[in-house]
């Protein structure tokens, strides 16, 4: 019987140490955070036919259209373009670098882009990642990077979310090396179209950035648990935006680690500001639409750290 006893307990212990280190994944998961769990979920291509790529022709091809599909890129595919894709589609990082070449979802509902490296997408190109008039999109994992010893019209942004889209969330990813990281809402002038937005960020890491940490235009945005550090500028609320801001940290010299422009508003609690403090004045959203865990916020720097970027295996 002790000997028994002694077995379940090496087990129950061996099965608790080893699940914080699991980072296995599966290519059918779907969003289960955010504002991409709400109106139905995104799904992407989850349960769909899976194709593995490893050009930018096949890529190409394998993400256009509707059908509900799996597409796991395999290895580097350089360029200098953006690839449009497809709704009910999961794109999958099997070590995988897009270099050059950015991903474009336009007009499309139910996508889920997981565990890839996307970088030095030239601006004649477009964004490293973008999403226009889109719905139901979960970013996870995305490593998106350029570099700065170019001026900041270089590249174009890493990750800009416009034209009305609604139902995003971009989590456990890491935005770095760059002048112009993530813009949300297209102008100044285009309320009417992206008033509606709405947009999570939870568990990301931005690094050595000049600007757009993000930079929200009008819609309602969700900020958790993101690391900022070494960025020379802060999160900006703009043109009546309404965001959350919860558990954040910022390290390093930043002036303005959340501020407003043109009546944008922010409910701010539980952040680090690292020294500097919040200039935004304050909003009405203080409650997020779906259920989500906060990090304590001694905590979140090292488990951001840790995981943040294409840290997965499929």
């Amino acid at each position: 019987m002790k000997w028994l006893f002694s077995v379940l307990a090496f087990t129950a212990i061996s099965v608790v140490s080893a699940s914080p280190l699991e980072k296995r994944a599966s290519v059918n998961d779907v969003a289960t955070l955010g504002y991409a769990t709400l109106n139905g979920g995104t799904t992407g291509g989850s349960g769909g036919p899976t194709t593995t790529v490893t050009t930018l022709a096949a890529l190409t091809s394998a993400v256009a259209g509707n059908a509900k599909k799996v597409v796991i890129i395999s290895g580097t595919i350089t360029g200098n373009t953006v690839v449009k894709v497809g709704g009910n589609t999961s794109i999958i990082g099997r070590g995988a670098s897009l270099v050059g070449v950015g991903l474009r979802i336009i007009d499309v509902s139910n996508v889920i882009v997981r565990n890839i490296k996307v970088s030095k997408v030239l601006a004649d190109a477009g964004d490293a990642v973008a999403a226009q008039n889109a719905h139901q999109v979960w970013f996870d994992h995305l490593d998106l990077s350029s570099d700065r010893d170019h001026d900041k019209d270089f590249y174009d942004g890493l990750l800009d979310l416009t034209h009305g889209v609604t139902g995003i969330t971009v989590t456990n990813s890491k935005l770095y090396n760059h002048w112009k990281a993530s813009l949300v809402g297209h102008s100044d002038s285009n309320g009417s179209e992206d008033t509606p937005i709405t947009v999570t960020y939870a568990n990301n890491y931005w690094l050595n950035l000049n600007s757009r940490t993000p930079s929200f235009r009008f819609g309602h945005g969700h900020i958790f648990n993101n690391v900022f550090e070494s960025n020379a500028d802060g999160i900006n609320t703009r043109d009546g935006a309404q965001l959350l801001v919860e558990n954040n940290v910022w390290t390093g010299t930043v002036k303005k680690p959340l501020y407003s422009t043109d009546e944008g508003f922010a409910v701010a609690r539980g952040n680090d500001f690292g020294g500097g403090s919040n200039a935004a004045p304050a909003g009405s959203f203080s409650s997020a639409p779906y259920s989500y865990s906060l990090l304590p916020v001694g905590s979140v720097a090292s488990s951001v750290k840790a995981s943040a970027g294409a840290t997965l295996s499929f």
